[in-house]
């Protein structure tokens, strides 16, 4: 995999060592989102993102020896093409490094992760109100113009 850097930030691919580093930005992400996710979810997610056999896939913004930002993709069939589409489910900066251009790094790392695996899209969603993320997503995608529907389901017995 690719590593892609700008002065003093570079992306990489999560490691098991980052662990510690991954939690606060992963919950400063429920934070932002007024989300909570149980800590049981996030082990699993956590195994998830380093297991080579999942479809799922994160990376870290490091600067000044720290992560500074997360990202987590996953691939999956589509029937409107033959290649794979890539969703990109979470993106997030601390807020004291936003604005230099980290957010942007981090996409870019899934748009070369997903070219690399041969996926023919890489989508996600924000919220309505997320208008300063917006600000830099109109710039380097396009608005797919659809309306999200969905309905929460109870778990298998």
């Amino acid at each position: 995999m690719t590593e892609t850097s700008a002065p003093a930030v570079t992306v990489r691919p999560l490691r098991a060592e980052d662990h510690d580093a991954w939690l606060p930005l992963w919950r400063g992400y429920q934070a932002f989102y007024r989300v909570t996710i149980p800590d049981a979810t996030s082990l699993v997610t956590w195994r998830r993102l380093l297991d080579p056999a999942e479809p799922v896939d994160g990376a870290v913004a490091v600067a000044d020896g720290g992560c500074i930002g997360l990202v987590h993709f996953i691939r999956h069939r589509s029937c409107w093409t033959v290649g794979d589409y890539c969703y990109l489910q979470d993106l997030f900066v601390n807020p004291d490094a936003r604005g230099r251009g980290v957010g942007r790094l981090l996409i870019e790392h899934v748009y070369a992760a997903a070219t690399a695996a041969g996926c023919s899209r890489v989508y996600w969603l924000t919220h309505e109100t997320n208008r300063e993320a917006m600000l830099l997503y109109d710039r380097i995608a396009e608005r797919s113009g659809f309306v999200q529907y969905r309905k929460a389901l109870a778990a298998p017995a």
